[in-house]
């Protein structure tokens, strides 16, 4: 990846763990089983891309781009997306690992996460209405005025979410799922 800015280009394969591949400009570009984990994008800017197969544990966005970014099958633990520029901040995830990521003070409407481990990821002030956790794995995930109005949590596990702290208008659970708006009660729900 010498070049500075790459247009419909498909990347396969590419092993490049522990670079730093800052300022560089992605258009409308894919990867498919590529492993870029603890590498540098800072500065860089992602439009129209697609990630398949790869794995981005703990790389490093600072003041990066992310303009409809979908990611599938990814593995990207422990990511700080709350360092990624907010200039036009959409991404998608479907069938990925995002364990202990952070989107702290993100704008994320709708953004849908498909069978996703979300295991204590932050979303601190982060602006999530009407998106979608259909299938995902909360375990330990921090929600903290957390606008979740119209979100749908319906199909999620393992929430655990303080409608004290948290806008909840109009967002969806399942009765079986209520629990987890109380659990700072310490209470003993019998199903």
């Amino acid at each position: 990846m010498e070049e500075v800015y790459y247009y419909q280009e498909t990347f396969t394969k590419v092993v490049a763990l522990q670079q730093f591949l800052t300022n560089k400009e992605f258009d409308d570009c894919s990867f498919t089983n590529c492993d870029f984990a603890n590498s540098h994008f800072s500065s860089s800017s992602f439009t129209d891309c697609v990630f398949t197969n790869c794995n981005l544990s703990l790389v490093q966005l600072k003041n990066s781009g992310l303009k409809n970014v979908h990611f599938i099958n990814c593995k990207l633990i422990g990511i700080a997306f709350h360092e990624a520029d907010d200039f036009l901040f959409q991404v998608q995830f479907t069938d990925c690992i995002l364990d202990f990521a952070s989107f702290s003070y993100k704008k994320m409407p709708k953004t849908p996460f498909i069978r996703c481990s979300l295991k204590e990821v932050t979303f601190q002030g982060t602006q999530l209405q009407q998106a979608i956790f259909d299938e995902c794995d909360l375990q330990m995930t921090l929600f903290n005025e957390t606008n979740l109005s119209g979100a749908d949590f319906t199909n999620a596990q393992n929430y655990s979410i303080d409608p004290d702290f948290n806008t909840l208008k109009d967002a969806q659970f399942l009765a079986n799922g209520l629990a987890g708006l109380l659990t700072k009660y310490d209470l003993s729900i019998i199903p």
